[in-house]
């Protein structure tokens, strides 16, 4: 028997003899058939829970399919599961398509859907979460294809758009995984990524203090700025201020504490 093909009850553990477990024989799809048409209640429900464990084999099937991708195969297993109890619930037989036919695309659309969720370190939009796996899948048809590595031009052909929006999709990629800060970087080890990261620079806004500062400067009178000079950029005290310029140490703090008023007011025009 393929995956493709209904699995009988004759596979399932025996239960209790209610009347869902009277069609010996029958195949997954026959209780499927059967559930849509029982009234809502115990029959309906066992119905399902036993449609759904005949079909198991085939949700552990696409899930094994996308093992070794960073997740936890259990994980991947219990995911297929859900798209799998979906697939139960909403599908109608009296439309006339096979089920195995639609649930495959509804367990893996579900899978896909845990990966572009779950396994993203940053979240990106999703139309670069899809271009990326277009990328992937391109990527190895070409390669196999062309015999060698597809460049950014060879991808943008097969997938009908442009070189940029390709570079986008790999830039986009990167955010797949994070990087650790401790991750060494250095031959011997004793360097990590962290070390290597700016931080913040304060001595930018020093810079841009001193460039407003000079305008501001100019509109002190001759002795004002002598006096800020020769208590910030002399380091004076205020005393031998007072001598140098031949006045009271009083009347220099009064000049001072004018002077410094009126670069605030400068500042902050």
């Amino acid at each position: 028997m393929t995956l493709l093909e209904s699995p009988t009850v004759d596979t399932l553990p025996t239960g209790p003899r209610h009347p869902a477990y009277a069609v010996p024989a029958a195949s997954a799809s026959d209780l499927l058939t059967a559930m849509a048409a029982a009234p809502s209640g115990r029959q309906r429900s066992l119905l399902r829970d036993r449609a759904i464990e005949a079909w198991l084999p085939l949700a552990r099937h696409l899930a094994h399919r996308y093992s070794g991708r960073g997740e936890p195969t259990d994980d991947l297993v219990q995911t297929a599961t859900v798209g799998l109890i979906k697939a139960v619930d909403k599908f109608d037989p009296e439309r006339g398509v096979d089920f195995a036919g639609y649930a495959i695309p509804t367990i893996i659309g579900e899978i896909k859907r845990h990966f572009r969720d779950r396994t993203w370190s940053v979240r990106v939009p999703r139309r670069l979460q899809e271009l990326r796996l277009a990328i992937t899948e391109a990527n190895a048809t070409l390669t196999h294809s062309l015999g060698r590595s597809p460049q950014v031009a060879d991808i943008a052909v097969h997938l009908g758009i442009t070189e940029e929006e390709v570079l986008e999709g790999l830039e986009g990629a990167r955010a797949y995984n994070a990087t650790s800060l401790s991750t060494p970087i250095s031959a011997d080890g004793t360097t990590e990524l962290g070390e290597t990261l700016g931080g913040e620079d304060h001595e930018y806004e020093i810079a841009e203090t001193r460039v407003a500062l000079g305008p501001a400067l100019a509109t002190l009178d001759e002795r004002e700025q002598k006096i800020l000079t020769l208590r910030f950029y002399g380091n004076l005290t205020q005393s031998q201020i007072a001598e140098e310029i031949g006045i009271s140490q009083m009347h220099v703090s009064r000049l001072l504490t004018k002077a410094l008023t009126k670069l605030r007011r400068q500042m902050a025009d």
